[in-house]
C-alpha cells in the first residue's frame, strides 16, 4: 500500500499491517459545510492515500460510539469544498448508515438500522463522474445506499475518517482497508449493471 498521510492527525492512533488503523477520535470535530446548520467545520481526523482514476475502496469499521453524531467511515476528497464521507453516524442511540455529499454545501442522507451491529463493511466505487456507496452487515451482500455525482478526471484523497461533534471522542477501529484501481473488465461489468 502507498504511504498514508494525515489531515487533522489525532493524538492517539496506531497502524498495523498497512490495513488496520485504530484511533481515539479527536473530541468536538466534524466535517460539514453550511446547509441547514449554517456553519462550516473541517477538522475531523482523516487518514488517506492519494489516487487518480477509477477505484474501489473497502473497509470494515467498528466503533465504541458514545455520543450523538459520533461517526466513522470512508472519505473521498478533492478539497474542503468537494468531498464525500460515508459510514456510521450514531444518533438517538441507534446506528445510522450515513452519507454526506458536499459540493460547496453539504447534504446528508441516513438509513436507521433496526439493530446496532458490532461492525459495518463499506465499499466505495469511483466510476467516471460518480461515486457508488455500498454497505454490508455480513461482508457478503452489499446493497447500494447512494449513487452521487463526483467530478471525474481529478486526483483525490481517499481513506478513513471519523469525528465526534458533540462528544469527548471514542475508540474507532478500521480493518481490511484497501484501495484498488479497477481493471477494465470490472469497470465494464459495473457500467453494464448500473446503466438504464
Amino acid at each position: 500500500m502507498k504511504p498514508i498521510e494525515w489531515y487533522n492527525e489525532p493524538d492517539n492512533w496506531e497502524m498495523k499491517d498497512d490495513s488496520s488503523l485504530s484511533m481515539f477520535v479527536t473530541p468536538n470535530t466534524d466535517f460539514w459545510r453550511k446547509t441547514h446548520y449554517g456553519f462550516t467545520v473541517d477538522d475531523g481526523p482523516f487518514c488517506y492515500l492519494r489516487i487518480g482514476g477509477e477505484f474501489e475502496a473497502n473497509a470494515k469499521i467498528t466503533g465504541q460510539y458514545k455520543s450523538r453524531f459520533d461517526q466513522m467511515g470512508l472519505m473521498v476528497r478533492i478539497d474542503e469544498k468537494n468531498w464525500i464521507k460515508t459510514g456510521v453516524e450514531f444518533v438517538n442511540e441507534k446506528i445510522n448508515l450515513s452519507a454526506v455529499v458536499t459540493h460547496e454545501k453539504s447534504d446528508w442522507s441516513v438509513i436507521e438500522l433496526r439493530e446496532n451491529p458490532k461492525s459495518i463493511w463499506l465499499k466505495v466505487l469511483r466510476i467516471e463522474d460518480s461515486i457508488k456507496i455500498m454497505y454490508s452487515l455480513n461482508n457478503q451482500q452489499f446493497p447500494m445506499m447512494r449513487l452521487a455525482y463526483f467530478p471525474e478526471n481529478t486526483p483525490v484523497m481517499v481513506g478513513m475518517t471519523a469525528a465526534s461533534p458533540d462528544g469527548k471522542g471514542f475508540q474507532a477501529l478500521f480493518e481490511n482497508f484497501e484501495v484498488i484501481h479497477l481493471p477494465d473488465s470490472r469497470r465494464k461489468k459495473w457500467l453494464e449493471n448500473n446503466l438504464d
